[in-house]
């Protein structure tokens, strides 16, 4: 390897050492930072560091999945953790996978979220669109948020 290839494996370490990022990611990123050389071009250095990470087990895809679904599953819903995984460039198969699992516990994520936000069942049509407009801009599936703020008697069913 080249001065570059160091130079390029250097900065997807340090990336990686703040939070784990999908290998899509990091071509992104790294491609802002490296030009071609007289030995090899940008991408083929970029393609030669992240494999040799991944080889060594520091580049994860199912500990990028895992990551986003504990960071952000206790926040949001399904539809919303789903825009995340695929922007983060992940294979079709993990995010399906990691969705599945999300999926089990969406209802008692939606409730928590409501009880903290609202607390009490909807007085009125208003206040009901209104904690409807909450959890669905949270990524939560309508039947969800259907059952969540239909009422405290019928949520825990």
């Amino acid at each position: 390897m080249g001065f570059g290839a160091l130079s390029v494996k250097g900065r997807a370490l340090r990336y990686l050492a703040q939070r784990e990022h999908s290998r899509a990611e990091l071509e992104r990123k790294l491609a802002r930072h490296v030009e071609d050389g007289p030995d090899a071009s940008a991408q083929t250095l970029i393609a030669a560091a992240l494999d040799d990470l991944a080889s060594k087990g520091l580049l994860s895809e199912a500990r990028v999945a895992e990551s986003v679904l504990l960071g952000q599953g206790r926040r949001y819903g399904a539809r919303r953790l789903k825009q995340t995984l695929q922007a983060k460039g992940l294979e079709p198969e993990l995010v399906a996978h990691t969705l599945k699992q999300a999926r089990a516990t969406e209802l008692e994520r939606a409730q928590e979220i409501w009880r903290r936000r609202f607390g009490q069942p909807p007085a009125d049509a208003a206040e009901r669109a209104r904690q409807m407009r909450f959890l669905a801009g949270r990524g939560f599936e309508a039947d969800v948020i259907r059952r969540v703020v239909r009422g405290g008697e019928d949520a825990d069913d």
